[in-house]
């Protein structure tokens, strides 16, 4: 039996120490999935502690994963992101221009060199959901082309040529701001 279907075993019984296990291993990697997607700190710790919510509701439910943790985890952030970006883009010009001023750049926005941050999250942000994604997984989270196929359930081919077309169109969209 591999670990993480023990994990589920275990999980689906409810076990304290296996909740505890499963938080301490894919929090995070959740984090950092949603960080990357988000860029707003506060924004992706609520994705990823909603994501294990959701799981132990799922579980409590009968229902959730049946053979991957980790996929299903990163699904129900991707969705959580999805729906939190959507909400973004619902707002008023206005209201989307205030927000990012009222957010202001944060002290790690500085130490990397916050405008070069700004313009590479709003060109991402330009990108498809799809393409968000793969770039988050590949590079936010530091994922294997193998493992990012696995997470969503593509080929392996599939996946490079899905990051191909993100990367082109994120350098596009970069050279578009300059």
């Amino acid at each position: 039996m591999s670990e993480e279907r023990a994990e589920l075993e275990s999980l689906r019984a409810l076990d304290p120490q296996a909740v505890s296990l499963i938080h301490a291993r894919y929090f995070p990697q959740l984090y950092r999935y949603a960080r990357y997607r988000l860029g707003d700190p506060s924004a992706a710790e609520d994705v990823a502690s909603e994501a294990l919510v959701r799981l132990l509701e799922a579980v409590a439910a009968g229902s959730g994963p049946t053979s991957t943790l980790r996929g299903w985890l990163l699904g129900t952030a991707a969705n959580l992101i999805n729906d939190s970006l959507r909400r973004r883009y619902a707002k008023p010009e206005e209201g989307l221009s205030e927000e990012i001023a009222a957010e202001g750049p944060t002290p790690h926005d500085h130490a990397e060199g916050s405008e070069m941050i700004r313009a590479v999250r709003a060109a991402i942000l330009r990108l498809t959901a799809d393409q968000q994604h793969v770039l988050a997984l590949r590079f936010g989270s530091e994922y294997s082309l193998e493992e990012t196929a696995a997470i969503l359930r593509k080929k392996t081919n599939a996946v490079k040529a899905l990051q191909f077309r993100a990367l082109a169109a994120l350098r596009r969209a970069m050279e578009e701001q300059a």
